[in-house]
């Protein structure tokens, strides 16, 4: 074995010599499993099932070859790593998969990093001294715990040695946790973990968040008490970095025949559309915008300063209880390749972006994990509950939603994740159920600041409606009778097909805006802001979300350019959302600050006017001051109400524009 092991080392001499020109900054010498197969199966097949046996033969090969070309080379920080391990089984392996057949094998694990520790120092070469005749003895250390040698070369017999971690060689040490890739879970499987435990040259390459393939051995780590028990880890021989996204679901060449057959059909907007939740009646704009979702825009755009443009949609509905807002949630959890379910009373801001926490490997030190927008990078987070999360909980979102990315200060540890998740949340009104005689946007309980970073909104109303409700009762009956009534729900297009034609998109379209989609875009926004000089009816926010979605569309159909049908379905769907949710009945005008802001165009000019009617008042009274019942009988004759008066009053105290130095008498605290 040593001689074929020779023998395939001749072939790699200028990456040894790399090595020896390089070294200590290159330490290791990188094999592909592949080569090594193509060269000796036998000798790869050894790898693979005595991995123990073959790598220090490697590693001895390797060092006697540096040797000679630089002194400088340490034979215990000298590594040999492999990759490109088969993808299948027996090579290639989930970690519920990873089970006792397979310790002390070499395997390959792909994973979604959620933990790591600080680097901490190990011994490597521990060198200790009798403690009768002082002789040193070096002891290679294998394990994470110290090993003494059995007995004194000298006095030839068992004795008590004293350890010198002075003149002992140490390395790097830093554990990791890795969990299943959430795109081959399904329904509600719980995605599994392990322990990854790699030392000196492969310490410190990923962060949270990162996707990696491991390449390592299978070990068994000792419980802290007694017992027959025994936990798995993998010790890392190497880890690479991979850019897998939702979209590497395996497409076999007939799925992808199918895909591109239904992509071809006029009727593919229809179908995919009719295959979202169909057991759920109506809703069709919501369901376009959630196709649209799926697919997303044209990622990796980057502007010239290197600031990336975000291409995922976000997406919130919020309705009455019992529209099944939950149940379309957790069906974009079932057909989204990749993509996460939480809820805001189960969540923590912490547990959405990264929590820091203790760590006991790391000697009570701190460790980050990542938490669910992190993990679920490259897909979807279904957010169920959005309006219960805390004030807190919900501000760890802002930088999430927008610049994709989550900026980490705790416990000392500063770092910045990557978060490019679309987010699908739903939220009950402000008082539980829609009041339909107030404006839809006043009854949101999410800050407008939050708000605005949704591309679309969509209020959902239970309505009374005599036909409509015979029409859902039909629907609900004939999905509960089974039989050949529930399959007129079925979904159009099979959902595991479904999975595969969005993975398939968003791995291989890329659109480009025509001129022409362009221009209907630029048009509408022009004519949108400039059809009134008062109210703001959108911002450049709207415009990039209009981009997005037109890109999405043209994904749906696997074309490589944005049409002008393209951009005319966002501008639909945009307008659909900004009548519902901005318009402003006072003004009998689309007001997007309604939304986007706390104070829509109408409330702002009243506030201005409960504000001319005190300096006013405050003038002609004789102790400067202005009372309360003057204001409120000088603003009704400005169409403002009593409560809305008190309201405007009590806010502006608050922000400490007025204060009231005697009890219903009020100044302004300047001038």
């Amino acid at each position: 074995m040593r001689e074929r092991i020779e023998e395939f080392l001749e072939r790699k001499t200028r990456e040894i010599n790399d090595i020896a020109e390089y070294y200590p900054e290159k330490k290791s010498l990188f094999i592909d499993y592949d080569e090594l197969s193509r060269f000796d199966l036998e000798l790869a097949e050894e790898l693979i099932q005595n991995p123990d046996t073959i790598i220090p033969i490697f590693r001895k090969i390797l060092f006697e070859k540096l040797k000679p070309i630089s002194e400088f080379v340490n034979e215990h920080k000298c590594y040999v790593r492999f990759y490109n391990l088969p993808r299948e089984q027996g090579y290639t392996l989930l970690v519920r998969d990873i089970t006792s057949d397979y310790v002390g094998k070499l395997i390959a694990i792909d994973g979604t990093v959620t933990k790591i520790t600080d680097v901490l120092p190990k011994v490597l070469v521990a060198r200790f001294v009798c403690n009768k005749c002082d002789t040193p003895h070096d002891v290679y250390q294998e394990t994470r715990f110290l090993y003494e040698p059995p007995f004194c070369e000298t006095c030839r017999k068992k004795t008590d040695f004293r350890f010198i971690p002075d003149e002992s060689l140490w390395t790097d040490i830093q554990r990791l946790e890795i969990q299943e890739p959430l795109e081959i879970l399904k329904g509600g499987e719980q995605a599994r973990r392990i322990e990854i435990w790699a030392e000196d040259d492969i310490t410190d390459l990923v962060k949270p968040g990162d996707k990696i393939t491991v390449t390592g051995i299978v070990r068994l780590l000792k419980p802290k008490k007694r017992g027959a028990i025994y936990y798995k880890f993998i010790e890392a021989n190497n880890i690479e970095g991979i850019e897998i996204e939702f979209e590497e679901i395996e497409i076999a060449e007939e799925d992808e025949k199918k895909i591109k057959e239904l992509a071809s059909d006029p009727r593919i907007y229809d179908k995919i559309i009719d295959s979202i939740a169909p057991t759920i009646y109506g809703y069709r704009e919501v369901k376009e915008a959630i196709a649209l979702q799926l697919f997303g825009g044209r990622p990796k755009k980057t502007l010239p300063d290197g600031t990336r443009l975000r291409p995922d949609i976000h997406i919130l509905l919020v309705g009455d209880p019992g529209v099944a807002k939950s149940r379309m949630l957790q069906y974009v959890n079932q057909i989204a390749p990749k993509s996460i379910y939480v809820t805001g009373k189960g969540t923590t801001g912490a547990g959405l972006t990264a929590t820091a926490e203790k760590d006991e490997f790391a000697e009570g030190g701190w460790t980050l994990k990542a938490g669910a927008l992190v993990l679920a990078g490259g897909g979807i987070a279904a957010i169920d509950e959005f309006d219960k999360m805390s004030k807190d909980d919900r501000e760890a979102m802002h930088e999430a939603m927008e610049q994709q990315t989550i900026s980490v200060a705790k416990a000392g540890i500063v770092t910045k994740f990557l978060a490019n998740t679309a987010i699908l949340a739903a939220a009950n009104p402000k008082f539980g159920r829609f009041d339909t005689y107030k404006p839809l946007g006043e009854q949101f309980d999410i800050p407008p600041t939050l708000l605005s970073r949704f591309d679309l909104i969509f209020p959902i109303r239970d309505i009374l409606d005599k036909e409509r409700d015979s029409e859902i009762a039909e629907h609900m009956l004939r999905v509960h009778k089974g039989g050949e009534e529930a399959e007129e729900v079925k979904p159009e297009i099979d959902p595991e097909l479904f999975r595969k034609y969005i993975a398939y998109s968003r791995k291989n379209v890329f659109p480009i805006l025509t001129e022409d989609a362009a221009e209907k875009i630029k048009n509408f926004y022009v004519s949108l802001r400039a059809s009134s000089k008062e109210t703001v009816k959108a911002t450049p926010r709207q415009l990039e979300a209009l981009i997005r979605l037109s890109e999405a569309s043209a994904k749906i159909r696997l074309s490589d350019k944005v049409t002008v049908s393209d951009a005319e379905r966002a501008i639909r769907l945009t307008e659909f959302v900004l009548r519902e949710i901005a318009y402003d009945e006072s003004t009998g005008q689309i007001d997007i600050d309604r939304v986007i802001t706390q104070y829509p165009k109408s409330a702002r000019d009243r506030i201005r006017i409960i504000e001319n009617i005190i300096r006013e008042l405050i003038e002609r009274s004789d102790d400067g001051m202005a009372g309360l019942d003057e204001i409120i009988e000088e603003a009704r004759e400005h169409n403002i109400d009593k409560f809305k008066t008190e309201e405007i009053i009590n806010e502006l105290k608050s922000k400490g524009i007025i204060y009231e130095p005697r009890h219903g008498r009020f100044m302004f605290t300047e001038g």
